[in-house]
């Protein structure tokens, strides 16, 4: 059995973190996703989906996503339900993110802070990381914090020819 979704959107309000009473981080935002086709009057409309991200990855989402962030989403479907106060059975769908993606630098949307998340690999289209997430080109970028993530506001390649570009053939995308 099979149970994957993959989104890709745009945050229609700012991710909400709260912590379980056992002190775990958990955020939930919704995801606008426009949709393949177009209706009747020729507009585009989009999806409005409930996203859940846990752990690290909830703060990292909550640091530096923002409304109109574009994130991309991979993780699963599930449904719920839990009595309202109303005393009616409420149902839930939502996707549980196992992991997002930034797909915007930080200055196309606008935030500010230090290093981008565990699970993020945005900025330079993915250049200059390897699967491991570190940085292969420490002489160039800045690193912040300890887990090597090149900083998105500075152009590890901006080095006017001045100094040589050590590129694995990983690094690669053909």
């Amino acid at each position: 059995m099979m149970n994957r979704v993959i989104l890709v959107g745009r945050l229609t309000k700012d991710p909400e973190l709260r912590y379980t009473p056992t002190g775990v981080a958990v955020a939930t935002f919704t995801l606008a996703v426009n949709r393949t086709f177009t209706n009747q009057s020729g507009e585009r409309e989009a999806d409005f989906i409930n996203v859940v991200v846990w752990r690290k990855q909830a703060e990292n989402v909550a640091n530096f996503l923002k409304k109109g962030s574009q994130a991309g989403v991979d993780g699963r479907l599930q449904s719920r339900s839990y009595e309202g106060q109303d005393g009616k059975r409420v149902y839930v769908t939502e996707v549980v993110a196992e992991s997002v993606q930034f797909l915007e630098p930080k200055s196309g949307s606008g935030n500010t802070g230090g290093s981008q998340g565990n699970s993020s690999n945005q900025g330079n289209n993915g250049n200059n990381r390897n699967p491991q997430g570190g940085n292969r080109n420490n002489t160039s970028a800045h690193q912040s914090g300890d887990q090597g993530y090149t900083r998105v506001d500075e152009d590890p390649f901006a080095n006017n020819g001045s100094e040589t570009i050590d590129i694995s053939d990983d690094d690669l995308p053909f």
